[in-house]
């Protein structure tokens, strides 16, 4: 009966000591630094589609459409206490208003990078703290005023095509 006893006191006693281990080896690594941004513990934050009007002497010579992906800190995420697509939407009206160096006209392409770099800054220093880490471009465009007419036209006459051709089935199938 007694080696039973101190049998089962071993046990416990052994349990004990590997669930202590096993905590105070967990928090060792805790202290470690955490994982490059790019590997996990961020949120992403994916905006609509924004549309830029670029005006140059006084007139809209076209549009700047572009869609982001903005890389946050969860905890920063819930201290904001402003809509967070109002901000970036703002954000990006204002940078790309404000910021003579995009010249979208003349160019046949933009420095992303800085476009980036520039649109995180002016966010974070709004802010006053690193809200954004990191900013991607899903997609960005520029649509000269002349190419959204062009587009236009061409949907009215294909839309005026089609309306056409079903006016004229549908009288060819017997109904008047």
């Amino acid at each position: 009966m007694i080696k039973l006893a101190a049998a089962a006191v071993w046990i416990c006693v052994v349990t004990l000591g590997a669930v202590f281990w096993s905590f105070q080896s967990a928090g060792a690594r805790s202290d470690q630094a955490p994982p490059p941004p790019m590997l996990g513990g961020l949120d992403y934050v994916r905006t609509e589609m924004v549309s830029v009007p670029v005006l140059k002497d006084g007139r809209i010579d076209g549009y700047f459409l572009t869609r982001l992906v903005y890389t946050i800190e969860p905890a920063m995420l819930a201290k904001l206490s402003v809509p967070l697509d109002a901000l970036l939407i703002d954000e990006t009206y204002s940078y790309v208003f404000g910021n003579p160096g995009l010249d979208f006209v003349g160019h046949k392409s933009i420095d992303l990078d800085t476009y980036r770099k520039g649109l995180r800054e002016r966010i974070n220093g709004r802010i006053g703290a690193e809200l954004i880490h990191e900013v991607m471009v899903e997609q960005v465009d520029f649509m000269s005023k002349d190419e959204i007419r062009d587009n236009a036209i061409r949907r009215r006459q294909g839309a005026g095509a089609t309306a056409r051709e079903m006016a004229k089935g549908f009288k060819n199938e017997g109904h008047h």
